[in-house]
């Protein structure tokens, strides 16, 4: 019976008794190199049984459910973290930095956030989501030495531990009105007295705590000092498999234990998702630093795929699961490319250092210009089809007030286009100050690929992910 329940978790174990091997050999080898290969090639490989594994149920006493939406996330989530690896090992690597705890902290990061995905109460639910977390937190402030990475550690974890409260006291009132920490067995109380009172107020409460983990407005008050100050092939990961297995998790939660009070939570979920829009598209303009930049650029991109999750059903959760996936593949070319470039042995991480670039690097310049566009969602870019399915979805709601959402959603698209096109401004018609140093490969080879897939692949990508993507949100219908 152990065995039966422990062959849903394949993947989560491989990780978990992989990542001690790895803590032992790099503790004994202190080969820094083998452990970040081996962390990477563990990772796919967890990506690739998350893919295969079956039969889908559930397991441990209902704490852990795999289905097609949990092998899905897990793919993107393990194949992403993976990547981030790949990138962190030879930037950190250049500096003298390269300690191989960091490939064991992604590796227990994505562990968390495979529990997330899999999360059956909240329990559960909440030990993914610490598990994640420290991790985060440790990654955060991984050179000890930058004083910025000390403070955004520092203010990450700080403001991480509010958001955890906030998200134990939602939780602990939805346990105490509704009996039970089981999803379906919430259902079962929401659908027989209804959303109210107790119920209701705890679900405000989970909601904002789970929030703060995706950076959705207003509690996105640590993300551009933790990206600002953050290792930048880390950063990339901070913003690509953590927001996919937050949203896979809120979605989760917000229809198997909500589903009967969609009218209630749907009006809080567009509130916040416009409010994220908004704060990141004007905010944004006033940046000149990248990694902030992006940071904004983040958060009103979530702001989109929570207007998809608000859709509610299967429409809504395609749509937000192809958003996210779009959207991981961008950000995280962007930051390969600011992994690759440096100028007199300094990282490039402001719009003036980009100045002139296509003359210097004009490779890389393209794939910053095709992430800003896709970005921006111009067609054909891949971001223009992440907000096409999202709009579509939003409008097909059957709510006026989702249609104006949509509406509003599209005005935040074009303020962002400020801030998006004064990059490429800058790009291609500034003169250079300098000479930029010779390219990392593993970021520009990175950036190269996925500038491609935005460009050119998104659509035959799409034509064969999108019903695998139908059948993981089926689950949430």
């Amino acid at each position: 019976m152990f065995l039966d329940q422990l062959s849903l978790a394949w993947p989560e174990v491989i990780l978990g008794v992989g990542v001690l091997v790895l803590i032992v050999w790099g503790a004994f080898q202190g080969k820094s190199n083998a452990v970040f290969n081996g962390a990477a090639v563990l990772l796919l490989a967890a990506a690739a049984i998350a893919a295969v594994v079956g039969p889908h149920g559930s397991a441990f006493a209902g704490g852990m459910i795999a289905d097609p939406i949990s092998a899905f996330a897990k793919v993107f989530i393990y194949g992403f973290s993976a990547v981030a690896i790949i990138l962190s090992d030879r930037w950190l690597a250049r500096r003298g930095e390269q300690k191989f705890e960091l490939a064991i902290l992604v590796i227990l990061a994505a562990l968390g956030m495979g529990v997330m995905a899999s999360a059956g109460d909240l329990i559960s639910l909440y030990m993914g989501i610490e598990l994640h977390s420290l991790a985060l937190y440790v990654l955060a402030a991984f050179r000890r030495d930058d004083a910025k990475g000390s403070e955004a550690g520092l203010k990450y974890f700080v403001l991480g531990a509010l958001s955890s409260g906030l998200l134990l006291y939602g939780a602990s009132l939805i346990y105490g009105f509704a009996g039970s920490t089981q999803f379906p067995e919430i259902a079962a109380a929401v659908a027989e007295g209804g959303a109210e009172g107790g119920v209701l107020f705890g679900l405000v409460f989970l909601i904002c705590g789970i929030a703060f983990k995706v950076s959705a407005a207003p509690f996105h008050m640590w993300t551009p000092d933790v990206y600002e100050g953050a290792p930048t092939p880390i950063v990339g990961f901070f913003a690509a498999a953590p927001k996919l297995a937050a949203m896979v998790l809120l979605a989760r939660v917000l229809s198997e234990a909500f589903g009967s009070a969609i009218d209630e939570w749907r009006q809080v979920i567009v509130a916040i998702a416009l409010l994220s829009i908004f704060v990141g598209a004007f905010a944004g303009l006033a940046q000149r630093n990248l990694k902030r930049l992006w940071a904004y650029s983040s958060i009103a991109n979530i702001g989109y795929a929570l207007l998809g999750l608000a859709a509610g059903g299967e429409a809504g959760g395609t749509a937000m699961l192809l958003f996210m996936v779009l959207y991981m593949v961008d950000v995280t070319g962007f930051f390969a490319c600011l992994c690759a470039l440096n100028r007199d042995g300094k990282p490039m991480e402001t719009i003036d250092d980009m100045a002139g670039l296509v003359k210097e690097r004009p490779g890389l310049a393209l794939a910053i210009t095709a992430f800003s566009l896709s970005a921006l969602g111009l067609p054909p870019f891949a971001g223009f089809w992440a907000k096409f399915y999202v709009f579509k979805a939003a409008i097909g709601a059957g709510e006026t007030y989702m249609v104006w959402a949509a509406v509003l959603g599209l005005v935040g698209s074009v303020v962002a286009a400020f801030y998006y096109l004064r990059l490429l401004k800058v790009m291609w018609m500034d003169p250079a100050p300098g000479a930029t140093d010779k390219p990392a490969f593993e970021g520009k080879a990175f950036a190269y690929v996925a500038a491609v897939f935005s460009f050119l692949a998104c659509m035959p990508f799409l034509y064969f992910i999108e019903p695998v993507a139908k059948a993981a949100a089926a689950v949430l219908g």
